[in-house]
């Protein structure tokens, strides 16, 4: 994607107007459109793939930035006229930016699709698709490395331990990076179809190389309806569906996964309970499977009092949830800084869409790779308690890490 310049909301050229205008009898391919450079949020084939860059915004100040272009919109759902995605980094340092694609396309659940162009006037012409340069080739060899061996990472999981027993934390997550060098460049388009057959319950993302396929939705609001579903908790899956129940009887009957759940869940709810009219709060969690995991979901539904809150307010409202930090959440984020020694980047932050009507999706970016070159740093994070056991969580890690491995590296 083309760079350009921060745009604060008074700076926003008042000429620009989004035309959204409905498609029928074309098949739609959000990461085909999205391709390699462009922005992609999908979800089971409904979402949005954008191209080209309108507008670099200020995340603190998207929602007056994307109410300061003018609409032209005939279609009328959530994700049309203009729309900014982003991936948020993990640490929020007040200069976060998000994306306004100059063309947009987006499809609904059901099967209603639309462009949205972004110009000076309606009806400036879509973007084309540029595809991968002609003979482009995957990489076929690759190098793993950890960047802390095994013990050393054991190490800090204890260490992660006696701080909790201490009683100054309930939680804390940790997260362990392993990078990925190729011999060619690793491509977002390729790992995001792999990862789309391999996930296609997950929510796809590719955001400026970061891309990856989220199970855990932070937030999302449709009118003044709004969704979350956190999660905490894992066990493996074997593929035998006896074997998996079993396992899964086992998840949901761990008083260390329940307790490691339920904090993300009080916490969650109790964030977004200030903003909601009304909210329904499940008492026990549901499983969620995936490929080679599942995890402990619960899925978190309210109505908003008021329709000030955009998804983006929301989100920003939620992270770092105990899911991807811990609780305390401040004590939790010192604790990591001072054991973990880790620049997380992107990983874990929010990532996904808002539209000028404050409707869009935010999932955590979990399950995700960030993309340079021939290089990929994935990184997979535990949530530690009281009696968590070190070579377990390591294990763990090595699950989640799976999840993304298998899309990039394919020799």
């Amino acid at each position: 994607m083309t760079a350009t310049t921060t745009t604060s909301s008074s700076e926003v050229p008042r000429r620009l107007t989004a035309r959204t205008v409905r498609i029928d009898g074309t098949e739609v391919d959000l990461p085909a459109f999205a391709g390699d450079d462009g922005v992609l949020f999908e979800r089971a084939g409904a979402g949005l793939a954008g191209r080209g860059v309108a507008l670099r915004v200020e995340a603190a100040r998207v929602g007056d930035s994307l109410a300061a272009i003018a609409v032209d919109d005939e279609v009328g759902l959530p994700g049309c006229g203009p729309v900014a995605v982003g991936a948020l980094p993990f640490l929020p340092d007040g200069r976060a930016t998000m994306v306004v694609p100059r063309t947009v396309l987006g499809r609904d659940r059901d099967g209603t699709a639309w462009i949205t162009t972004i110009g000076p006037q309606p009806g400036v012409q879509p973007a084309a698709h540029t595809p991968s340069p002609a003979g482009t080739r995957p990489p076929d060899r690759f190098t793993l490395i950890a960047a802390r061996p095994h013990e050393e990472w054991l190490g800090v999981i204890s260490a992660a331990i006696a701080e909790i027993r201490s009683g100054r934390l309930r939680k804390m997550v940790l997260a362990r990076e392993v990078e990925v060098e190729a011999n060619r460049p690793i491509l977002a388009s390729h790992v995001i179809t792999r990862l789309r057959a391999l996930y296609p319950s997950c929510m796809l993302f590719s955001v400026e190389g970061f891309v990856g396929a989220s199970p855990e939705l932070l937030v999302s609001r449709q009118g003044l309806d709004v969704r979350s579903q956190p999660m905490a908790g894992t066990i493996p899956r074997s593929g035998d569906p006896r074997v998996d129940a079993q396992l899964a009887a086992t998840l949901m009957s761990s008083a260390k996964d329940r307790l490691e759940h339920r904090l993300v869940v009080d916490a969650v709810a109790g964030a977004l309970a200030p903003c909601c009219q009304v909210m329904d709060v499940p008492a026990e969690p549901s499983i969620v499977p995936l490929r080679n995991v599942c995890h402990l979901g619960t899925t978190i539904t309210g109505r908003l009092s008021e329709p000030d809150f955009s998804a983006w307010d929301l989100a920003a409202m939620l992270h770092p949830t105990p899911a991807v930090a811990g609780t305390p959440t401040e004590d939790a984020l010192a604790c990591i800084a001072a054991i973990e020694r880790l620049d997380r980047g992107r990983y874990a932050g929010p990532v996904g869409w808002v539209d000028a009507r404050g409707d869009g999706e935010w999932a955590v970016g979990i399950r995700s790779a960030q993309i340079s070159g021939n290089r990929a740093r994935l990184l997979a994070g535990v949530g530690v308690v009281a009696d968590s056991d070190p070579e377990a969580e390591l294990a763990e890690t090595q699950l989640k890490l799976q999840a993304l491995l298998a899309a990039v590296v394919r020799p």
